[in-house]
């Protein structure tokens, strides 16, 4: 509903520019419909009003979409299992329950889906749907990486190896969507970066080297903290040494100075909303207002 709100407001935002004085709107217009632009009435605050109201359908619109995916991304993210066998190479305080996860990622996958044929459905504009998919992608990433930082049980090189092919699962959704330009795909590179870091080998200086050259958007407290959370692979790996931390911790405070230094990521950031103008290629004269909305007593001019 909130969808179909939001698409209405813009509708009537563009039309009342694109019947304005405002020549940088009706520039696209053809003759006939430039000869219905308003003549004795200026919108412009009208415009303001309904673009400030467009503005809040938009965020409501990503909050209720948030409300719903917020239960589903924690289990679909890191408690599921769709590469069998990694968590026997866990320590047996450190592997997950044998019990199924809440929620699975082909679930997350199908809720992502459902958003995105509401927003088409509704004839929101392409770029709007995009915005909107980027805030969520932002949601999932910004979730699954506060929830890795916190817990433990989930710094582990199976737990990389997991995260990285669920975050490759994404990325194929929105690939097949046709949203490679939509910016989700960047809002998730902490999140890549993280599986990353929990797959690298961490021993000797070169490692430390390579390590920092590969975590270009974490941040310094971040990367610490998944290091000195990690937990070995049994028999195939050793705890990570307190030099080896030292070292790294140096070399990113080196290497980026007075960088972001926030330990969890501030998931309810709304990145700013670009309400786009688009013509319309029907006149005025041909519009007919449906019976329904009991608007007899408006006659065409």
């Amino acid at each position: 509903m909130v969808a179909l709100w939001l698409a209405n407001t813009c509708r009537l935002l563009n039309c009342l520019r694109q019947y304005s004085q405002d020549e940088t709107y009706w520039q696209g217009n053809t003759v006939r419909q430039n000869e219905h632009r308003l003549q004795n009435v200026d919108p412009q605050s009208s415009c303001c009003s309904l673009g400030a109201l467009a503005v809040q359908l938009y965020q409501q619109l990503i909050r209720t979409a948030e409300k719903r995916l917020k239960p589903m991304i924690v289990a679909a993210m890191l408690e599921s299992e769709p590469i069998q066998g990694l968590s026997s190479s866990c320590p047996p305080g450190h592997r997950r329950s044998s019990a199924a996860p809440a929620h699975t990622l082909p679930e997350l996958l199908q809720q992502l889906g459902s958003f995105r044929a509401a927003l088409d459905r509704h004839g929101l504009a392409p770029s709007v749907g995009h915005q909107v998919l980027r805030q969520l992608f932002f949601l999932i990433g910004g979730t699954t990486l506060n929830y890795l930082l916190l817990r433990k049980d989930t710094c582990s090189w199976s737990c990389g190896i997991q995260l990285r092919y669920n975050i490759s699962q994404l990325e194929q959704w929105l690939r097949a969507e046709g949203l490679q330009q939509s910016g989700a795909c960047e809002v998730l590179e902490p999140l890549v970066q993280a599986a990353q870091l929990l797959q690298v080998k961490k021993v000797t200086e070169e490692d430390a080297g390579a390590l920092c050259s590969l975590c270009t958007v974490l941040s310094t407290q971040q990367v610490v903290k998944i290091l000195r959370a990690y937990t070995p692979a049994v028999g195939l790996e050793e705890r990570i040494s307190p030099s080896f931390i030292s070292s790294v911790e140096k070399k990113l405070q080196d290497q980026y100075g007075g960088g972001p230094s926030q330990l969890l990521v501030d998931t309810s950031h709304l990145f700013p909303v670009h309400l786009p103008f688009t013509t319309s290629p029907l006149h005025l004269d041909e519009l007919r207002i449906p019976d329904a909305l009991n608007l007899a007593f408006l006659v065409h001019l």
